[in-house]
């Protein structure tokens, strides 16, 4: 019997089982089951040959019992409902499990961004918001950039509802560009933030991970201008699938922020590559610059993306697509730590293989929450007029990410009789919060 692989199905699955543990009764779970709000708009837009294209867009207000809810906008071709919701009820949980007062949205449009000019996207960007500027806001939901839109459409967002409110109001959306009210260190943000995690998993699993105290709070500026180093002592290897944004910083982050580290192999969406002896960042990203893939890298052993996967290393980072980890390799999975920066990488079927295994996996809506973390400091700092550096930023990233692990771990202590897995105990954690709020404001 294949799995059930429909997201929003796999995001409810989840929640039941954390729901069983916590003895939820009957209403509050139904509540959290569905979003609170879903809206789906039509959005016109003249294109560059004079025609008018209508795409339509989504957006998810999953849960705003903990506060205004939160959450990316994806830009993508195959972009469903489904995945919008699920991914809406993913970010309830990221935010409660860091403990940052917000609820759980998520936005969408299908479109293909690479078939359109700037000037379309721009039109599409501001028909988006004047489709729902009425439901948005910085007291109300605030989006941020994700699959295929830039800090650039959230700029244009910005401005279309602030033309609409007749004011500069730039707490509506985050990720946006430094010059109009984006924070210092949200670009790495979300593989900052698992790297953090990283380290205290670490501790917890027996990894013997070497951390880099001059490095922990440094700007990834100043990492991208250091010489590769040279991992030294008891070398712990790792594997990183996908090479997008998180992927990239996840590469330069682990090498920086860790002594004995030696990244061998990493992929793309053309396929991976395996090196023994080590990839340096700078030259792979040269490559991936230079050529449009990794795989392009010289005297690279050519692997699948499905063989990244299941190489002999300490540590595996999914950073790349859902779904990826399934009850068909979970037994063939070497990796004692999976740090999953992707959103959804492995199956509710798979989780359980692995963690009967012993391996860590470290849920995406803990590993990947630096993301939204960052953003929640960039509200912060919109609101109040006062703009923080760097290591201001990292630091309580820092505190933040390693309070959410440890309160995960404290949940499969709570409930070691039943054998948790991580995710459910990170659900446990964050549903007993959603729900503390509901049941203290008078909705269950």
């Amino acid at each position: 019997m294949t799995e059930e692989l429909n997201p929003f199905k796999i995001a409810q699955k989840q929640l039941d089982k954390a729901a069983e543990i916590l003895g939820l009764d009957e209403g509050t779970h139904a509540m959290l089951r569905e979003p609170m709000r879903t809206f789906i708009v039509s959005i016109p837009v003249k294109m560059d040959d004079g025609s008018v294209k209508v795409f339509t867009g989504f957006r998810v207000q999953y849960n705003d019992a903990r506060g205004p809810t939160k959450g990316g906008i994806r830009w993508h071709p195959d972009e469903t409902l489904d995945t919008v919701k699920a991914l809406a009820a993913w970010m309830t949980w990221k935010c409660a499990i860091v403990d940052i007062p917000y609820g759980g949205g998520k936005g969408g449009i299908i479109c293909n961004p690479k078939e359109m000019s700037d000037a379309e996207k721009e039109r599409l960007a501001r028909g988006y918001i004047r489709a729902l500027g009425h439901y948005i806001g910085p007291e109300k939901d605030i989006p941020a950039p994700d699959v295929y839109t830039t800090p650039q459409i959230m700029a244009w967002m910005m401005d279309e509802f602030s033309k609409m409110k007749g004011y500069n109001a730039p707490g509506v959306i985050t990720g946006k560009p430094l010059c109009i009210g984006g924070s210092k260190g949200r670009m790495d943000a979300t593989a900052r933030g698992g790297m953090y995690v990283l380290r205290e998993a670490a501790k917890y699993k027996g990894v013997p991970l070497v951390v880099n105290e001059e490095n922990l709070h440094k700007p990834y500026t100043e990492l991208e201008a250091m010489d590769d180093p040279e991992p030294e002592g008891d070398v712990v290897k790792v594997a990183i699938q996908g090479y997008g944004n998180a992927g990239q910083y996840a590469h330069l982050l682990i090498t920086r922020l860790f002594k004995n580290v030696k990244v061998v192999a990493v992929s793309d969406s053309k396929g991976g590559i395996y090196v023994e002896e080590g990839l340096p960042y700078k030259k792979t990203m040269q490559v991936k610059k230079e050529t449009g893939s990794v795989v392009n890298y010289p005297g690279a052993k050519q692997i699948t993306n499905e063989e990244v996967l299941e190489l002999d290393v300490e540590i595996l980072i999914p950073a790349a697509l859902e779904n990826v980890i399934t009850k068909e390799n979970a037994d063939r999975i070497k990796a004692k730590i999976i740090l999953e920066l992707a959103n959804g990488p492995t199956t509710p079927e798979a989780d359980e293989i692995l963690h009967r295994k012993g391996a860590l996996v470290i849920p995406d809506f803990l590993a990947n929450a630096g993301g939204v973390t960052t953003s929640y400091f960039e509200w912060v700092q919109n609101i109040t007029g006062y703009y923080w550096e760097f290591e201001e930023v990292y630091q309580k990233l820092d505190r933040k990410m390693t309070a959410g692990f440890w309160d995960m771990i404290g949940a499969m202590d709570e409930f070691k009789e039943k054998n948790i897995d991580p995710r459910t105990a990170a659900y446990v954690v964050s549903v007993r919060r959603v729900v503390e709020a509901m049941k203290i404001r008078g909705w269950v």
